[in-house]
Formats: structure tokens, C-alpha cells, sequence
């Protein structure tokens, strides 16, 4: 594995996740001056999830077609996010919420349209037997735009609010043109060695493939897609609920309840390089079960001790399980794919999975919550996820053990 290859490729998908942090961090409070209901704050901030599950399919497969006639996917990354950072950039300048709308909108659609394939060019420079090596860094370096996003929020909106949304844009481009003056002369090459393969490419639509997905005899693609949905919900619901349990069980301050995830955040940036390395001795498909496992007994542990020391023993095994997730599922996608011709279309059928899961999981478990109370949050999201570990299961009987 290119060590050079992995750090351009790192560096690129950092970039773009730079700017995705700091507009979840800062835009809800732009909205805050127009909107009183948190709803519809949270409302509008999911909206970039709706259309990333609308446009990245398509622009997935759209990429697909240009890296398969040698042209590569750099053309429609750079003019994203050329395209992205002007919206992004005038968003403080707005001063009534249509023109506020207008530019959120403009933004979260132009750049849905790059992100899936920003990502995707892991699999284009590194063969199958790399690929869940390098996610390994690839994780790394996306949990680190939080640090930066913190940083910027730290140092710079209360001094220029203007000045503070310009800075992710342009180390977005900086970054992303650096990542291809060292990748992009190579993408012919590339795509050269990808094509003595010659797999079967007569798919000439998104649901042309979602369609081969869905007749496929052993059904593992459609598994490990509802295995997908099912994890990132669950993940999402532990994340988007955790800070309300610290209040109501463990009797936390809202502040000191928001910051029981931070061991956990270390523990997954601490082990998501190893865990990769060694789910490629195992196979992706068995790494994530063994994750999925984890992540229960996680749960478990937490339910079993609702105390802060248990809670955040609780929160660092169920992190290393989600790292697990994390670095292997879309790589197990992209192996499960029918032709390596069309990964940029399997990347956006990772978004569609792993975004409805993550927009529907809070909702699932908050309503079992106000079934059993607060004090069974963590057993009711075990039971869910158990069922998680009985679909990868299933799954790994299907599959190869190269897969």
C-alpha cells in the first residue's frame, strides 16, 4: 500500500469534511436568529441528509461513466467544490432567512454532489486488498475535522463571523487542489489497471443497479445494506440521545452530560488504524459482526452500571465497535459490488442506508424510551442492536471469506 496514495486520498476527503463540520456546527445558530423552534432548526439541518440520499446515487454513477471512459472523477470534486464554497461563504452575509434558505440550499445540494465521490476515490487508487487499510486513515483524518472545526469556532466567530465561514471553504480548496496535483496525472493509470478486469458495465441507470442489487440470488447486498441502515441508526439514536440520558439518569449538568462522549470520540480515533489493519486479516464482513457484538456489550455494560464511570466505559467499547463499522462497511460494499465500474454508485446507496438510518434511529429509540423511561435507554438500544448482529450474521454465512 502507497503510503503517499493513502495521505493525498486522506487529505482529500478531510478536506470536504472540514467544511461539513464547521456548517453543522455554526449554521443552526445563523438559523437561530429567524427561527425560535428548535424543530425546525433540526428540520432544516437534516434536509442536507434528504438530498444527499436524491443526488449522490446519481452523481455516484455519473462518476462511474467518466472514470470508466478514463476521464476520472477529479472534474466533479473541484468544480463542487468550487461550486459549494460560495454559497457556504455568504451565508453570514444574509439578512433575512429566504436569502439565509437560499444559500443553505444551494450549499448542502452542490456539495452532496461531490462528497460520495470524493470518497470513492479510495477505491479507484488502491486495490480491494488495501482499500479497508487505508479507510483506517481515511476515518482518522475525518475525526480530526472535528478538532478543526472546534478550532475555528474557538479562535475566530466570535472575532469575524464572515471571516470564520470563509476559512473551511478555502482550506477545502487549497487542500483538494493539493490532493490532485499529486493524484489526478495518476487517475489514467489508475483506471488502466481497473479496466484488465473488464466486469460487466450495462447498467445505464442508478436503479438499473439497484435492481441488480435486489435480484442477486444470495441477497448479501441487500443484507448488508439493511445491516447498514440498522447500525448507523442505532449510532446516530446513542449520539443524538446521550446527552438527555446523562441529565435524566446519571443527573448531569447538560454541559458535563454533552461531554460523556468525548472518551469515547479518543477511543475510536485511537483504535480505527489498527482496527483496520487487522479487519484485513479477518475480512470486513466478520470485523463488523464482531463490532456489531461489541457494540452490545457495550450497551449492556452501560445498563448494567448507570453510573458516569460506567456510562463512559459503556460509550469507549461501543465507539471501538462503531469504528469497526466504520472502516469496513463501505469498503465491504464496494467488494460485494457487482463491477468495480460502478463503486461510485455503491457509495451512494451507502449514503441513501446509512442516512435514512441515521434520520429515523433517534426517532425509533426515543419512542422506546418514552415507552420504558429514561433508565432502560441503553438496554431498549441493545435489543435493537441485536438484531443488527442477527442480520450480519446471516450475512457472513453468505459471503466469502474474502469478502
Amino acid at each position: 500500500m502507497s503510503a503517499s496514495t493513502v495521505l493525498w486520498v486522506t487529505l482529500a476527503v478531510f478536506a470536504q469534511e472540514s467544511v461539513w463540520n464547521f456548517y453543522d456546527s455554526q449554521v443552526p445558530a445563523e438559523l437561530r436568529q429567524y427561527l425560535t423552534s428548535a424543530g425546525l432548526v433540526g428540520l432544516i439541518m437534516g434536509m442536507d441528509n434528504l438530498l444527499g440520499v436524491l443526488i449522490q446515487p446519481w452523481m455516484g454513477f455519473v462518476s462511474d461513466r467518466r472514470a470508466r471512459n478514463g476521464r476520472g472523477r477529479w472534474a466533479i470534486v473541484l468544480t463542487g467544490a468550487a461550486l459549494a464554497s460560495i454559497p457556504f461563504v455568504l451565508i453570514p452575509w444574509t439578512g433575512d432567512l429566504p436569502t439565509l434558505m437560499l444559500c443553505i440550499v444551494a450549499f448542502a445540494a452542490t456539495a452532496n454532489a461531490f462528497k460520495g465521490v470524493t470518497e470513492t476515490l479510495v477505491s479507484d487508487y488502491l486495490s480491494p486488498a488495501h482499500r479497508g487499510k487505508a479507510q483506517g486513515f481515511v476515518k482518522a483524518g475525518v475525526s480530526l475535522t472535528i478538532v478543526v472545526s472546534a478550532l475555528i469556532s474557538l479562535l475566530v466567530v466570535d472575532r469575524s463571523i464572515t471571516l470564520a465561514f470563509a476559512l473551511p471553504p478555502v482550506l477545502m480548496l487549497v487542500l483538494l487542489t493539493t490532493s490532485w496535483v499529486f493524484l489526478g496525472r495518476r487517475h489514467s493509470t489508475a483506471v488502466a489497471e481497473a479496466k484488465e478486469e473488464d466486469e460487466p458495465t450495462d447498467f445505464t441507470s442508478p436503479w438499473a443497479v439497484v435492481k441488480d442489487m435486489v435480484r442477486d440470488p444470495s441477497r448479501a447486498r441487500a443484507l448488508l445494506m439493511l445491516g447498514i441502515f440498522c447500525f448507523a441508526g442505532m449510532w446516530s439514536a446513542l449520539r443524538a440521545l446521550m446527552t438527555p440520558y446523562g441529565t435524566e439518569t446519571l443527573g448531569l449538568s447538560r454541559g458535563a452530560a454533552g461531554g460523556l462522549a468525548l472518551p469515547g470520540a479518543v477511543a475510536f480515533l485511537v483504535c480505527v488504524v489498527p482496527l483496520a489493519y487487522a479487519s484485513s486479516r479477518l475480512g470486513q464482513i466478520r470485523a463488523i459482526r464482531y463490532g456489531v457484538g461489541l457494540f452490545v456489550v457495550g450497551l449492556l455494560i452501560g445498563f448494567a452500571s448507570p453510573t458516569v464511570p460506567g456510562t463512559v466505559a459503556s460509550l469507549v467499547v461501543t465507539s471501538i465497535g462503531y469504528a469497526t463499522f466504520a472502516v469496513n462497511a463501505l469498503v465491504a460494499l464496494w467488494d460485494l459490488a457487482p463491477s468495480r465500474h460502478v463503486v461510485g454508485t455503491y457509495t451512494g446507496l451507502y449514503t441513501i442506508a446509512s442516512s435514512t438510518g441515521a434520520a429515523l434511529g433517534p426517532a425509533l429509540l426515543g419512542f422506546t424510551v418514552d415507552m420504558t423511561g429514561w433508565r432502560f435507554m441503553l438496554l431498549d438500544g441493545a435489543l435493537f442492536a441485536a438484531i443488527t448482529f442477527v442480520v450480519f450474521t446471516r450475512l457472513a454465512r453468505r459471503v466469502t471469506p474474502a469478502a
